[in-house]
């Protein structure tokens, strides 16, 4: 098993992020609203509509509360599309991956470089959210300029966990599974928009296991200022289990593509 998680990689992973950010010059404005807009309906909608009902929490307005943790839900959003239906679109119809590995490219690279392209998709789309709640006067602290670097440590863990899923289920239907049953639950019950101190003592216990839990506590503890040793464990959390997850979706992949 540990053979057969070691990885062929050099620098020509690099030139593999290169060639998606190469294609996607193309089509970034479209691409780019639409994970804009989205975190922007949640925000006006809950923050601004439903917030006007919703008491203080933990001394915030409810937009307050809600906004830093819309950073790390559409970052995880951003990295889990791209790297469930963007890989496998590559790979199985456009057959990028094949081309690829024709060249001195290893398998092994390729993966690693789709890994890194949606590091880079949830760092491209978590910091415009950032730079929005900036504008509307929602950071209060300038820890926040710290935000990026979680949000490239999360889409790291939130692409591998994706990739893992097509090395797994490859077949493009099982995405709505892998969003219904993972992605939204996650989504619903990390903090970002309620506390979990109101659930079950279980339900808390088990958010510990939500990488978005972390990500939701980094963002919320950066931008309002609210630092301290407890989010160098949350950040600590993501870097291990980024660690361990990225080999392992790595050789799925590998044994999926080359048979």
């Amino acid at each position: 098993m540990i053979s057969a998680l070691r990885m062929d990689i050099s620098a020509r992973v690099f030139k593999v992020f290169r060639r998606h950010l190469t294609v996607y010059r193309r089509s970034w404005k479209v691409s780019l609203s639409f994970n804009f807009f989205e975190p922007l309906l949640y925000l006006a909608a809950l923050g601004y509509g439903l917030g006007v009902y919703v008491q203080a929490i933990e001394g915030l307005t409810y937009i307050q509360f809600i906004a830093p943790a819309l950073i790390a839900s559409s970052a995880m959003f951003s990295s889990a599309y791209e790297c469930t239906y963007g890989t496998y679109i590559r790979m199985e119809f456009q057959k990028t991956f094949q081309a690829m590995v024709a060249t001195p490219v290893s398998m092994d690279e390729v993966s690693l470089g789709e890994i890194l392209w949606g590091s880079y998709k949830s760092f491209l789309y978590g910091s415009v959210i950032l730079f929005v709640i900036l504008v509307l006067g929602l950071v209060a602290s300038p820890w926040a300029l710290l935000v990026p670097v979680v949000l490239l440590v999360s889409g790291l863990l939130f692409a591998a966990m994706s990739m893992i899923w097509i090395g797994l289920i490859p077949n493009i239907d099982s995405f709505n599974y892998y969003f219904s049953l993972v992605i939204t639950p996650l989504f619903l019950f990390s903090g970002v928009f309620f506390p979990l101190s109101g659930l079950p003592a279980i339900v808390q216990s088990l958010a510990w296991a939500s990488p978005l839990f972390h990500v939701v506590n980094l963002t919320r503890g950066l931008v309002l200022g609210d630092v301290g040793v407890h989010l160098v464990w949350d950040f600590l959390w993501l870097v291990v289990v980024a660690a361990v997850l990225i080999p392992i979706a790595i050789h799925l992949m590998r044994r999926l593509v080359i048979r």
